[in-house]
């Protein structure tokens, strides 16, 4: 028989794409999630997904008990809230900082889905750039901080979001676009363009440029949009999240080339104090940025 827990794998095994990653967001082993869904087909008669190239695809059977799940755990968090409202615990303030500076391209929709959903909540964004996003939590000046997981964990709550591949930006008629992908060495001497924030922040400089001892000429922009106008005007290249580039590739304005042979890839985690971390709202966040971001292109999900 169909239970909560058969519909919350189903939910993960779509969003996740590979049974391995939805196995630990459900928290079973692979093994456990793949018995489980054997035992569901067994006992319908018929199969649920099919493997092909591009990993795991339902079938019409799937599609339907997806369809399900999607509904009736929409409900079962609907009744949570409504729980929660009755013994008080909604109200509160929520102020976000954002680490990463292209989660702008998809936060309007979260913020969007979280009224909804707590409408007695007070939502803020801690604006500007800031070299230590941490700080604002330990100053009492943010809630909740979204960007990459933080060395030291004693005092957080890290909630593991998704990981994502940062792509160089060049212009149409770089030499750089034609190739397969590109080392520390091919960006000697370029112009790296980045936001204004510590070079221990971007991933290009601390994962490729340092351990290479490779120090490109360097100028900053802090909107997405004026540097890809800066790269497409030959001003210089950047590493942007493949996500966040989708309609300026899709538009012919900039190229976008791998970096590194297996792909330069960073994480997201949404990040908050272990004391504010059992606030039921606080919990939800975490899951309406998953849900919202589900159709982003080339994320991964992390458990």
């Amino acid at each position: 028989m169909l239970e909560i827990r058969h519909l919350r794998s189903l939910v993960a095994i779509a969003d996740a794409g590979k049974l391995a990653t939805a196995a630990e967001r459900v928290h079973l082993s692979q093994s456990a999630l793949s018995h489980q869904i054997r035992a569901l087909e067994d006992h319908h008669g018929l199969a649920l997904f099919e493997r092909t190239r591009q990993g795991l695809q339902f079938t019409p059977a799937g599609e339907r008990l997806l369809t399900l799940a999607r509904s009736v755990l929409g409900e079962v968090s609907a009744a949570e809230r409504d729980l929660q409202r009755m013994k008080g615990e909604t109200t509160g303030e929520l102020r976000i900082a954002l680490e990463c500076h292209t989660c702008f391209d998809w936060l309007m929709p979260v913020m969007h889905a979280f009224r909804q959903r707590w409408p007695e909540v007070e939502v803020d964004l801690v604006a500007g750039f800031h070299a230590e996003p941490l700080a604002l939590l330990k100053e009492g000046r943010a809630d909740l901080v979204v960007g990459s997981a933080p060395k030291a964990t004693r005092a957080w709550q890290v909630s593991p979001l998704f990981r994502f591949e940062m792509m160089l930006v060049v212009a149409n008629d770089h030499p750089l676009r034609h190739k397969r992908f590109v080392t520390a060495k091919d960006l000697a001497d370029e112009t790296l363009i980045t936001y204004p924030v510590p070079d221990a922040r971007i991933d290009l400089i601390r994962e490729v440029l340092t351990p290479a001892k490779v120090n490109p000429a360097r100028r900053t922009a802090e909107l997405t949009v004026a540097i890809v106008q800066l790269v497409a005007s030959r001003r210089g290249v950047a590493a942007l999240p493949s996500w966040g580039l989708q309609s300026y590739l899709e538009h012919d304005y900039v190229q976008a080339v791998r970096i590194g042979p297996k792909g330069l890839w960073s994480e997201l985690h949404a990040i908050c104090p272990k004391a504010q971390a059992a606030r039921p709202y606080m919990q939800d966040m975490a899951e309406i940025i998953r849900q919202q971001c589900a159709q982003l292109p080339g994320i991964e999900w992390l458990a």
